[in-house]
This record gives structure tokens, sequence and C-alpha cells, in this order.
């Protein structure tokens, strides 16, 4: 699993990600996600390839407030899930962080998507409860 810059070579393989059935109202369209870090210049798109194939679609950020670095957008294409792509895709990008120098990492999901809860509950990350946007927060201590 490698995570690559969003680009003209690759944007349109990431806007044809689709979520399974059931997790639309959980995730907004790639295509919608991409246009946010175009127009919104805060986030930065990453394709999540799997070998030379899009499997998914990842964005982070940094909030300027309190320097944590933010995870968003994750899609995990309806047919390449169930692979371990979304966990290899949040830990490549915790990494990243870490060395970044970062020491904290935070991201927000649907309260009731509790497959996201579960997954970055296991990957260490805790609720706050804070909410953005109407979804809970949890952060991770880098450091």
């Amino acid at each position: 699993m490698e995570l690559r810059d969003v680009d003209e070579s690759n944007w349109q393989a990431c806007a044809a990600i689709r979520p399974a059935s059931g997790q639309e109202h959980f995730v907004a369209p790639v295509a919608w996600y991409l246009c946010m870090c175009n127009y919104e210049h805060t986030w930065r798109p990453l394709a999540v390839y799997a070998g030379d194939e899009i499997v998914g679609h990842v964005m982070w950020a940094v909030d300027p407030e309190d320097g944590s670095y933010w995870i968003g957008g994750l899609v995990i294409d309806a047919d390449r899930q169930g692979e371990g792509s979304g966990r290899a895709a949040v830990a490549t990008l915790l990494e990243r962080f870490r060395e970044a120098g970062a020491v904290a990492a935070a991201l927000s999901y649907q309260p009731e998507n509790e497959r996201a809860r579960a997954l970055y509950k296991s990957l260490g990350f805790r609720e706050t409860g804070e909410r953005a946007d109407g979804e809970a927060v949890a952060r991770l201590a880098l450091s």
C-alpha cells in the first residue's frame, strides 16, 4: 500500500471511487473532497494505491490553531474493502505525520459509523467529546 499525491494523472480514478452500499451517508463523494481540496486549500488529497491500482482516497490537513494533523475523506472503493487498505492508509499517514514532527493526530466520523469508530479505536484514536460539523472527534498522541 502506498499513498501518492492526487494530480492530473490520477484524479479521475480517485473521483470514480465509490463506498460500499450503506456507507454513502457517512462520507461525501470523492469528487466533492477533491473540489474541497482544490478550492479551500486547507486539505491535501492522496490516492491510496495497492500496487498500481487506486483503491481509495484520503486527505490531510494541519489545524492552524493547535497544530494537530487531521485525517479526512477516507474512502476505500467498495470492491476493495476488507483487504486492510483503510487501516494501511491511516497507518502510513500517521507515520508521515510523525516524520514531519507532528505530536498529535485527529479525525472525525459520524457517531453512528461503528465500522469507522472500531477501525480508528484499534489504531489508538480516542474520542474526546468534541464535535466537528456534528461528527465525533477522536485524537491520537504521536509522541
